[in-house]
């Protein structure tokens, strides 16, 4: 078991060096600008999404989960961010071309920018990492499926939450006082 430890972690350095991090800045700025966020991914990844909604959360800014019936609608100056591995999602990608109709802004975290939803998008977010269903050029991975993606997708949403901590000049105790407390 340490071995595949020890694989893995040398998978995820071969996609922090592969990961365009002006990129990744742009993207810093699509949230901090955004009235409302709004986020939406399925699965394992969508897993990932979901904690990434929740730590924004804990930022203070306007965010929801799409599935969750307290979301408000979408519109004009508001940002939908999915998670779309393979770029293929049926749902995913119908859920886009509406955010699209209602003019908010649609960025896009994918293993694959060259499938038919990173074609209507406003911003591709490329995590390099073996996908599940993917044809794109990324690191390859032993692990099945689309681990390795979902795995970095985590971690590249935990920096991109520490670097917005930073950017709002929030206090570790200001973001524990958004932590729920009705546990």
């Amino acid at each position: 078991m340490k071995n595949n430890y020890l694989k893995n972690i040398e998978e995820y350095k071969q996609v922090v060096e592969e990961i365009n991090w002006e990129d990744v800045e742009l993207f810093k700025q699509l949230i901090l600008d955004a009235n409302r966020i709004i986020l939406i991914g399925v699965g394992r990844e969508g897993l990932m999404t979901k904690a990434f909604t929740m730590r924004l959360m804990h930022l203070g800014l306007d965010v929801h989960w799409i599935w969750d019936e307290t979301t408000p609608s979408i519109r004009k100056g508001d940002l939908l961010i999915a998670t779309s591995g393979c770029g293929e999602i049926g749902h995913i990608h119908y859920v886009v071309e509406k955010a699209k109709e209602s003019e908010a802004k649609v960025a896009l975290v994918t293993g694959d920018p060259y499938k038919k939803t990173a074609k209507i998008v406003d911003f591709i977010l490329f995590n390099p990492a073996a996908v599940y269903l993917g044809d794109a050029k990324v690191v390859d991975s032993y692990q099945p499926m689309g681990n390795l993606f979902e795995q970095t997708l985590l971690i590249l949403f935990d920096i991109i939450i520490i670097d917005l901590q930073e950017a709002l000049d929030l206090t570790p105790s200001e973001l524990e006082a958004q932590h729920r407390n009705l546990e």
